[in-house]
């Protein structure tokens, strides 16, 4: 079995697109519409340059399978874009197997390269557990919470974190 994150590629779309659907369609963990069809979210998930957006795929012998993707590059554009950001979306099938630890190494690894002063998140869904905790083990920090600014299925208004790592002293 081998694993490797590549830059995506238009044949991956039609793998890639099941993750994002799945993902916006359980409406826990992003602030895309629930109900969002293939063009919007090929649209919102394909970052343009100086962004990337690439795939992690595992091979098990019968070829590799998507087990997740991830985009990123400037959090905003002009006198903001030295400060990167990043969205992550994991296949259900995939979930605690260390597909968004390996995939947040690797954007971490490219803002750096990139030469990035750090990476803020906009928009950490609070009850999202997994995703704080694993950002967290990566060296983010919360500095700030918006209260009630998601509206999670399950657990009703909650809050969405700012999280930030510095690249640099």
């Amino acid at each position: 079995m081998s694993r490797d994150i590549r830059p995506f590629a238009e044949s991956d779309w039609p793998a890639v697109w099941p993750v994002i659907e799945s993902v916006c369609r359980a409406g826990e963990t992003y602030a895309y519409p629930t109900d969002i069809d293939e063009p919007t979210a090929r649209a919102y998930w394909i970052e343009p340059p100086p962004g990337a957006t690439v795939v992690l795929e595992e091979d098990r012998g019968e070829g590799p399978v998507v087990l997740g993707t991830a985009k990123m590059g400037p959090n905003r554009p002009g006198n903001g874009a030295h400060v990167g950001t990043a969205s992550f979306m994991v296949a259900d099938a995939a979930r605690g197997r260390g597909v968004g630890r390996a995939l947040g190494e690797h954007v971490i690894a490219w803002h750096r390269e990139h030469g990035y002063r750090g990476i803020q998140f906009n928009a950490v869904v609070q009850t999202n557990a997994a995703a704080v905790h694993l950002w967290r083990s990566l060296g983010f920090q919360v500095v700030g919470t918006v209260p009630g600014a998601f509206r999670s299925p399950a657990h009703g208004y909650t809050g969405l974190h700012v999280m930030y790592l510095p690249l640099v002293d």
